[in-house]
């Protein structure tokens, strides 16, 4: 039996003349969406499988489809005779440029049996000896050369039982460990510092173990940790061959990985004996390696000549490399990918020192996996779009850092001393030696066109190119800082449409909505006359820098539900801001939740701050008219009836018509009162949505209250507290006496109430397996829908149409916008590059220009 290794991410080409078994061969040892057939694709362009007219196109068509799997990092099994050395140039060509290994298997059977096959295919029977005479003849050319090609490796298949014999066995990358998820901890360039390695391998807890000379020889976790070197063991400092054996001894006790740096590549070359520039360091480690045996020379020759240029770690969620490495190289095995994972890119400039100017390429990734590398010493640690630098220059007097993974946590200790003077000085840019902000966030790429964004709570949700345009405007021209818009808030239906003779909407409804999704305990929180706000909040200006990449003074952002700024003047949002963030120290908020930020969701009151020209132009716009004109009318009409005409019905249909813009005018006049400054502003938050590692906003509703309550009582001239009633769904007096609170604030002129349930988070029972519930159903008071529909909105006429406005797609809108708030903040609390977050927040903006009757 002859066993085939073949590589799980490869392009496997099988060679042979027409009529060797190919199609039979992929059948049998590849899955069917794996094979690329050159027949296929020529029936696919002509509708005739035979028609050698259309090959052209057929193998454009297959070079492409080859490439999209590949691309996709799928295996790929290309079903042509290929016996042609042109041929197989375009597929070595495809497979180069996906960056994977090409793989031959040659079925070399008999031309007979060849003969035999075609004369029993009616499609085949066209095919002459001479066809087959032809590839067999073009086949035997190519068996020495194909490695010459290209072909990384060969399998030849001599005769009809070796094939049948043969057995198909994946084989995974090498740089494949993803089956490893640690925990590990990454470990920065050591460049010879053997003794700062010890130290912090001392600090990280790990047992450091020597020979019967005192040399350390492995060092072991008791906790079972993996350390992970990203290389550039060698060079510079002064004992390379004591780190070499420290390292190896790890390794080779499953005690660690590592992968290679370019001084590693480097000294190889050198031992090898080949022509390199002895310089940067490469003198020291080869005097130090001369001191050595030749027995320990040729180990750590071949420790080092057998470094693998990355890892895939952790389920594919970890990447170490020395030099980092582009999401579309990560699993890859090919000469540039490993030149990348060593050298990283570079443009092709010098700096003032002489030094290669490297791409910045991290400042484009867009991967998923966390990218963990060294190369480029750094004087402080700088997340740029989940990647990390741990090369902090040990041997140039800087640090040798590690990073705990998953924990994220850097460990770090001091240099003994400087071991080797830098070419370039050991800074980092930005203010007081602290690189800050992040470049990660969105770029057109991101966003243009039709988008899916994967959500943990909802799945899959799509933004459609029309929609991404209009978010993009908004998000590019009016949006706070785009550092500040970590999360925006989902809209919200209203509780189904009542049966009521003369009500929209009625407690009941939203009560027997969550009862048939299982819930059994609501909250109704009274709905303020306001504008929806959310508030992020820095404790400290360090804060602010650290946490958010912000360093012009701005501690915060308060922004409406489409991301704008509340106020035009930057100064009144820093006062406000300044209050919220006093309260919050004088009730312990910040201490007692451990953070050093807030994102609140609140209500931010009179709505005529946000909204007074919308109340100029539409509503008070609306109602003056409606006034004047029915006033005048009143006046004519009772002119009219004292001269004895008979317009009863018609005064008395005119008086009420008035009396109805009248309430209309009393009605959005209640949300609206003179603000100066702060004074007159109100904010009535009602859910904490995050903090320093901990998405809250999955938290039980009562838990968000009771802790808002103590910023009321730390600033009540500022702070509005929301009233609240628990509700049993299972009791009928508890729900009947929600429902005379509702009364008695909608006929007190307010607005109405917000019923969610208590635990917040909720996966009904009543709709499809594991769906989300609605976070919260709106249920308004009759006076307020006045606003919505208009004056005279309560006429039987106007009742009975309106009773058929459709909800489902409000309802859709409203879960799909809360899953990707979610998504939003468990990103943020995660430590996810801006790009991350926005990517769901972008799409809240985009959903909100579906076409849905924004008065539900």
């Amino acid at each position: 039996m002859t066993e085939l290794s073949i590589p799980e991410l490869c392009l496997v080409a099988l060679v042979g003349s027409t009529g060797s078994g190919k199609s039979t061969f992929a059948r049998k040892h590849f899955r069917p969406t794996a094979i690329v057939s050159s027949d296929t694709c020529r029936g696919i362009v002509s509708d005739d499988e035979n028609d050698q007219s259309a090959t052209d196109e057929a193998f454009a068509l297959l070079h492409h489809i080859a490439g999209v799997r590949l691309r996709r990092g799928l295996r790929t099994v290309v079903d042509a005779t290929n016996v042609q050395a042109r041929s197989r140039q375009e597929l070595i060509r495809v497979a180069r440029e996906h960056d994977v290994l090409p793989v031959a298997i040659v079925l070399d059977v008999p031309d007979r049996v060849c003969l035999q096959r075609n004369a029993l295919r009616p499609e085949r029977s066209h095919l002459t000896d001479h066809v087959v005479a032809r590839h067999q003849r073009d086949l035997r050319r190519s068996l020495r050369g194909l490695e010459r090609e290209g072909f990384r490796r060969v399998y030849v298949l001599r005769g009809v039982d070796e094939i049948e014999a043969a057995t198909v066995v994946d084989e995974k990358s090498w740089t494949d460990k993803r089956e490893l998820t640690g925990p590990f901890d990454i470990i920065g360039d050591v460049h010879g510092c053997r003794a700062e390695l010890e130290d912090l391998l001392g600090t990280l807890g790990y047992r450091v173990h020597r020979d019967d000379s005192g040399r350390p020889v492995d060092a072991r976790h008791p906790d079972g940790r993996t350390a992970v070197f990203v290389g550039d063991l060698v060079d510079r400092g002064p004992d390379t061959p004591g780190v070499l054996r420290l390292v190896m001894g790890m390794v080779s006790a499953g005690n660690a990985l590592c992968v290679t740096g370019n001084h590693e590549n480097k000294l190889v070359r050198a031992l090898d004996g080949r022509k390199v520039t002895v310089a940067h360091g490469l003198a020291e480690s080869l005097a130090q390696l001369a001191a050595e045996s030749a027995e320990f020379r040729a180990v750590a020759r071949d420790f080092c000549h057998g470094l693998l240029s990355h890892y895939v770690l952790d389920g594919g969620n970890l990447v170490v490399a020395h030099a980092g490495l582009k999401q579309e190289y990560h699993g890859r095995a090919s000469g540039r990918v490993r030149s990348f994972a060593m050298y990283g890119e570079t443009t092709g400039e010098t700096d003032e020192y002489g030094l290669p100017v490297r791409y910045p390429w991290a400042e484009e990734y867009r991967g998923r996996a966390t990218v963990l590398y060294g190369h480029t010493p750094v004087a402080d640690l700088h997340w740029v779009n989940n990647t990390l630098c741990l090369d902090t220059g040990v041997v140039f007097g800087g640090r040798l850092t590690a990073l705990r993974y998953p924990e994220r946590e850097p460990i770090s200790v001091p240099a003994r001393q400087v071991w080797y003077e830098p070419v370039r000085p050991l800074t980092s840019s930005g203010v007081d030696g602290v690189r800050h902000g992040d470049p990660g966030v969105l770029d057109l790429d991101d966003v243009i066109g039709r988008r899916v964004v994967e959500t943990g709570h909802l799945g899959r949700v799509s933004v459609q190119e029309e929609n991404a345009g209009a978010a993009l405007e908004v998000m590019s021209r009016y949006a706070v800082d785009p550092r500040w818009l970590v999360h925006l808030p989902p809209t919200m239906s209203p509780c189904a449409t009542s049966g009521s003779d003369d009500l929209l909407e009625h407690p009941a409804q939203a009560f027997d909505y969550f009862r048939s999704e299982g819930v059994t305990t609501v909250v109704c929180e009274e709905k303020h006359m306001g504008s929806r706000a959310i508030v992020v909040l820095a404790r400290t200006a360090e804060a602010a820098r650290d946490r958010f990449g912000v360093d012009d003074g701005t501690t915060g952002a308060l922004y409406t539900r489409t991301g704008r700024p509340f106020f035009d003047d930057p100064a009144l949002t820093e006062a406000i801001l300044s209050r919220v963030r006093a309260a919050a120290e004088s009730a312990g908020l910040f201490t007692a939740l451990d953070t050093s930020w807030l994102v609140l969701d609140a209500e931010l009151l009179p709505w005529s701050a946000k909204a007074m020209g919308l109340l100029r132009e539409q509503y008070a716009a609306v109602g003056a008219a409606a006034r004047t004109a029915l006033n005048a009318a009143e006046s004519v009409l009772a002119a009219t009836a004292a001269r004895g005409v008979d317009v009863g019905e018609l005064a008395a249909r005119t008086t009420a018509r008035r009396a109805d813009a009248d309430a209309f005018t009393a009605a959005y006049g209640r949300y609206c009162w003179p603000v100066d400054g702060l004074a007159g502003v109100r904010l009535a938050p009602f859910q904490i949505l995050a903090g320093e590692g901990a998405n809250y906003a999955v938290r039980e509703h009562l838990w968000h209250l009771e802790r808002l309550d103590t910023l009321v009582t730390a600033d009540p001239d500022l702070f509005t507290p929301t009233a609240r009633v628990v509700v049993d769904l299972g009791d009928a007096d508890s729900e009947a006496a929600a429902t005379t609170w509702w009364s008695t604030l909608t006929t007190a002129g307010g607005e109405g109430m917000v019923v969610k349930p208590a635990d917040a988070l909720v996966h009904g029972t009543a709709t499809r397996s594991n769906r989300l519930v609605q976070p919260g159903v709106k249920c308004r008071g009759p006076e307020y829908l006045r606003i919505i529909y208009g004056p005279e909105y309560r006429h039987p006429a106007n009742l009975a149409r309106l009773r058929a406005r459709g909800l489902g797609r409000k309802r859709s809108l409203a879960l799909r916008e809360y899953a990707l708030g979610l998504e939003a903040l468990d990103r943020l609390v995660a430590g996810d590059p801006l790009w991350r977050i926005h990517e769901a927040v972008f799409a809240i903006l985009a959903l909100e220009s579906e076409p849905i009757d924004p008065r539900l």
